[in-house]
């Protein structure tokens, strides 16, 4: 039970380092507006992978993910000297499209909503409340 808690501790604090490399270290023009969404590690703290949500089109994402793949070393490094473990993790970049899937959701909800009031608006006229 302890060793979860220490794993959900690390996610957390390696999730704010590199929000913070992301601000003011990393310079990789290729690296656009990034936000680090969630941390996952392995059970024996060796891999850490990043998720990380892009703004922009399909070529931008593609161009961000490439500048920070090009910059594992720097950041393992980084995160090794910040974070005191015995053994740095692996790190991995991968895109979090949950963000884009809630924004597909709340389209569907609202196009849903929309032909709801549209089908009530239609047979509206028929309904009337009478008190006696």
């Amino acid at each position: 039970m302890g060793n979860k808690l220490r794993i959900e501790k690390l996610q957390e604090l390696i999730k704010q380092e590199m929000s913070k490399m992301l601000l003011t270290d990393l310079k990789d023009p290729r690296i656009g507006f990034v936000t680090v969404t969630d941390v996952e590690m392995t059970g024996d703290l060796r891999e850490a992978k990043i998720y990380v949500s892009v703004m922009g089109g399909a070529e931008q994402v593609k161009s961000s993910l490439e500048g920070l793949n090009s910059a594992l070393g720097f950041v393992r490094r980084e995160i090794g000297q910040r974070i005191r473990l015995r053994f740095t993790p692996e790190i991995s970049f991968a895109l979090d499209t949950s963000l884009d899937y809630g924004d597909h959701l709340q389209k569907l909800l609202l196009q849903v909503e929309g032909d709801t009031h549209a089908d009530n608006s239609k047979g509206g006229g028929n309904e009337t409340s009478s008190r006696e």
